[in-house]
């Protein structure tokens, strides 16, 4: 059986249709091998902060975390066997990431920066280093002012119904749901920046918004903080401040152009 030999211009076609694929498909191949590898390297540097962080900081860490409600002569138990233990290793594990983080930011960095234009660099630079000040401020300040306020209120609206023996890792929990949020909402400056970059706001479109926002970080602040007023207006004023700081941001931010 006998095949007809195809044309020279045919051949030539579907040759450089193969190169085409071969060429589009070569980086996305090298952009999947370099993420597995990005993925590798911060979750090898996580494991090493994390064993760190357990065997040479998690008592002075325990110690420092519980020191706010031993204060006030409240016992810290335990209700189960391994909660103690499951508690500390939480606790390392958060205290490894934070330990390890400057080098799974400079991972993140390497990676996406092949990507970007001179401006966005120096922009991205910017951004980091003022969202990171942003979220310690916001734990700071959580913990400085707010979580002490709301440790009373708790204490002082129970005092007369029984007596506290808190649970270790109910106790850590609470400490975790309440000043991370803190940190996550004083971000706000930064997201409303970004979407004025891309276009979607501006400042005038902010100030209209200001009676809803008003109601919806309120709302928020509900959500996120425990189900007291202290808290949540602790939160939620703090948050209408930062989107004042978001328009004024927004005031003096040049709009990128809109995509279509």
């Amino acid at each position: 059986m006998f095949f007809k030999k195809k044309p020279a211009a045919e051949e030539t076609a579907e040759s450089e249709h193969d190169q085409s694929v071969n060429s589009s498909a070569q980086p996305l191949l090298s952009h999947l091998l370099a993420m597995r590898k990005l993925l590798i390297a911060c979750l090898g540097a996580v494991v090493v902060g994390f064993v760190v962080a357990f065997y040479f900081l998690c008592t002075p860490l325990m110690k420092f975390i519980t020191s706010p409600i031993e204060a006030r002569g409240v016992q810290i138990i335990y209700t189960a066997m391994s909660e103690a233990l499951t508690t500390q290793l939480k606790v390392s594990l958060i205290a490894g990431v934070v330990i390890v983080s400057p080098f799974i930011f400079y991972q993140i960095w390497a990676f996406i920066k092949p990507a970007l234009y001179d401006n966005e660099i120096r922009v991205f630079r910017v951004l980091f280093f003022v969202a990171l000040a942003l979220f310690l401020l916001g734990i700071v300040f959580c913990y400085r002012y707010v979580y002490e306020l709301a440790i009373n209120f708790f204490l002082i609206a129970g005092e007369d119904l029984a007596t506290p023996m808190l649970s270790i890792d109910k106790y850590v929990g609470f400490l975790f749901s309440f000043i991370l949020p803190f940190g996550v909402v004083f971000e706000l400056p930064i997201a409303i920046f970004m979407a004025t970059r891309m276009g979607w706001v501006d400042h005038q479109k902010l100030a209209s918004w200001r009676k809803y926002v008003f109601f919806g970080i309120f709302v928020l602040a509900a959500i996120l903080t425990p189900p007291d007023v202290v808290s949540q207006v602790m939160l939620g004023l703090p948050m209408y401040l930062l989107f004042e700081v978001g328009v004024l941001v927004s005031r003096f931010t040049k709009p990128g152009r809109k995509e279509t």
